[in-house]
């Protein structure tokens, strides 16, 4: 039994059906285009489908009875594989629009490698991609999904009003967002406080990156999270509340471009089987420039979010819905 129709959603319930319905929906509209492979955006937004769908699973598992076939680590399993060919794709957009038009012809020549190889590998990873959507664990998804929409199975938690419950829905992922160690990347503890280092040079900067960078990415991985559960949720809160949804996608925006670039700079070094500074001088002083800019409008974000007084705020932000 459905707890209530579109019209009358009050009850945690309610939100937790509207999400698994919105973002199975989605997939699944993405699904045919994605198999004729002629736009990368098609499996851009089925990735981004899976990926909320796993959030919302994962996050309202307290007040869901979901089939086994519909758990978080086989929604994980089939994101992650369509996530392999999306990642080719981004890298090669990179390459070609931000990265290959300021070099200068001798590195362009080289850089065609890199283009062969990429192809090949795009090519493989199409091929797995197609078999992952005929495989019987993404068919039995499908299947189970749209079975429980028609007929919703709840836990007693369900029940509770949206106002009553979504603070603490939400103060936990907030809570692992704020105490998270990457925000202490790049900073020194001083007399109780956190002290970020500005105007680092672009070396220093490098190697925090190497010697960090796990934890700036688990950052990024854990901003998406916290922003794909709050966007559930926009019309029962306030504007200060979109002005924190902004900040973290901004955080995840930032932090995917930094994770980006070094993920490229590794790609083309096993494809070149070499340092690529040698190869493509150019190519690498441009990647480290990005990277310098990309670390520079981080700074003012990780200080935002480190300042006490910012971190009140966003808490007192979600402890107040709106009251309709």
């Amino acid at each position: 039994m459905q707890l209530a129709t579109e019209s009358t959603v009050k009850t945690l319930g309610n939100y937790a059906y509207q999400a698994i319905e919105k973002h199975i929906n989605k997939t699944l509209k993405w699904e045919k285009p994605v198999k004729k492979d002629e736009d990368p955006e098609a499996l851009h937004q089925m990735r981004v489908g899976m990926r909320r769908l796993r959030t919302a699973i994962s996050r309202f598992d307290i007040v869901l009875n979901l089939p086994k076939q519909a758990s978080e680590k086989n929604v994980g399993k089939i994101a992650r594989r369509l996530g392999n060919l999306r990642d080719l794709d981004v890298l090669k957009q990179s390459l070609e629009t931000i990265y290959q038009p300021n070099l200068p012809s001798k590195e362009q020549k080289a850089l065609q490698t890199a283009f062969h190889a990429l192809a090949k590998q795009r090519e493989d990873a199409v091929t797995k991609t197609l078999t992952t959507l005929k495989d019987e664990s993404y068919k039995s998804l499908k299947q189970s999904l749209q079975e429980w929409l028609e007929k919703p199975a709840y836990k007693p938690l369900a029940s509770l009003p949206i106002q009553q419950v979504l603070p603490d829905l939400l103060l936990p992922e907030l809570s692992q967002f704020l105490l998270h160690p990457g925000f202490l990347v790049g900073t020194k503890i001083v007399d109780s406080g956190v002290k970020i280092y500005t105007e680092l040079p672009t070396e220093e900067i490098e190697k925090i990156l190497t010697n960090k960078g796990e934890a700036i990415h688990d950052l990024r991985k854990q901003a998406k999270r916290l922003r794909y559960q709050m966007e559930l949720f926009t019309e029962l809160y306030s504007e200060s509340y979109m002005a924190h949804i902004a900040d973290i996608k901004n955080i995840q925006d930032i932090l995917g471009n930094i994770q980006d670039s070094v993920v490229m700079g590794e790609w083309l070094m096993d494809v070149f089987k070499s340092d690529i500074n040698t190869k493509l001088p150019k190519f690498t002083s441009l990647l480290t420039a990005n990277r310098y800019r990309w670390w520079q409008e981080w700074q003012p974000l990780q200080e935002r979010y480190l300042q006490a007084e910012n971190r009140h705020n966003f808490h007192l932000t979600i402890l107040h819905p709106v009251v309709n």
